[in-house]
């Protein structure tokens, strides 16, 4: 789920990511702008914006729509069997952008469990293993294909890593993963990928497996985000959801709807924010507005370190 060395966007030829997580050349892509923003107000629409998401008002059939739920798993091993390793860069910024992954901790020696929800090839985890010698993850994808990536790589160690193909959605976690036994949870571009309606059930599984007190780390599509406008007629599947060309979904978030999706599951929230940044495409000549959305949030209850 995130950009190509092409630098497609969804609703293009080429399948579409968020930027900051793509294998992309320097000489082509930098920020217009140093650094990010974050903001708790979604990012204003130009005129032209507005006009383009208003003329958006045919939806994806409702065949068309069930077929796509129902190849869903089959869309993204195909994506990985296309992409194999390559699409995604390593997500070093993890542990800059969300703290709780080092200091949750009473002790430097005290091990920290994790979950990654949707690892991919493991573009997060392996990085956390390296600078982390106190760290067990567990790492889960809707991919079979991605599982197989992950425990290929040179760096995996069953003592430290347990990786396993899951749905979030219908796949009781605790098949693999004691209950109440994960610190921190990682929904990292991974929510988007599901059915709005089917949200709720990948968040019910996940606090299955968490600590009272524990905590869930996100970061996703954010509302307006340049990804958002550049889809073509024809790929709207519902409200801030659409379709690449690829089979796969993406759905982009308002700080609103995730409040409520994780309120009505019975998370606390810490901080939802946007996170607004500008790159340029120097290929084509454009500064293009990245919208995304990072958030924590706890699950009730007195943690054992705290």
């Amino acid at each position: 789920m995130a950009r190509s060395k092409n630098e497609s966007f969804p609703g293009d030829m080429k399948i579409a990511a968020p930027e900051e997580e793509v294998v992309a050349s320097k000489d082509e892509m930098s920020p217009c702008v140093p650094g990010q923003t974050k903001t708790s107000t979604a990012r204003v629409l130009t005129q032209e914006e507005v006009d383009r998401l208003g003329g958006e008002r045919a939806l994806v059939s409702g065949f068309k729509q069930m077929k796509l739920e129902k190849e869903a798993q089959k869309n993204w091993d195909l994506f990985y069997k296309r992409n194999t390793t390559n699409f995604f860069k390593d997500r070093h910024w993890t542990t800059r952008e969300f703290e709780e992954l080092k200091a949750c901790r009473e002790f430097d020696s005290q091990k920290l469990v994790l979950l990654e929800a949707g690892c991919g090839v493991g573009n997060c985890i392996f990085p956390l293993l390296e600078d982390d010698l106190n760290i067990f993850v567990y790492a889960c994808d809707f991919s079979p294909r991605a599982v197989e990536f992950v425990k290929q790589n040179p760096l995996y160690c069953p003592e430290r890593c347990c990786a396993f193909q899951c749905d979030l959605t219908k796949d009781d976690l605790r098949a693999n993963v004691p209950e109440g036994s994960v610190d921190v949870a990682t929904l990292i571009f991974v929510l988007s990928a599901i059915h709005p309606d089917k949200m709720n059930l990948a968040l019910q599984n996940i606090s299955r497996v968490l600590k009272p007190g524990g905590i869930v780390l996100f970061r996703d599509y954010g509302l307006y985000d340049h990804a958002m406008l550049r889809f073509k007629a024809g790929s709207k599947l519902g409200e801030n959801f659409y379709v690449r060309q690829d089979g796969t979904r993406s759905y982009f978030f308002s700080k609103e709807f995730l409040a409520e999706l994780f309120d009505e599951t019975g998370f606390q929230s810490v901080a939802n924010d946007y996170v607004l940044r500008e790159t340029v495409n120097k290929k084509e000549g454009l500064c293009v507005p990245r919208v995304f959305l990072q958030s924590k949030f706890t699950k009730p209850g007195q943690s054992e370190s705290s």
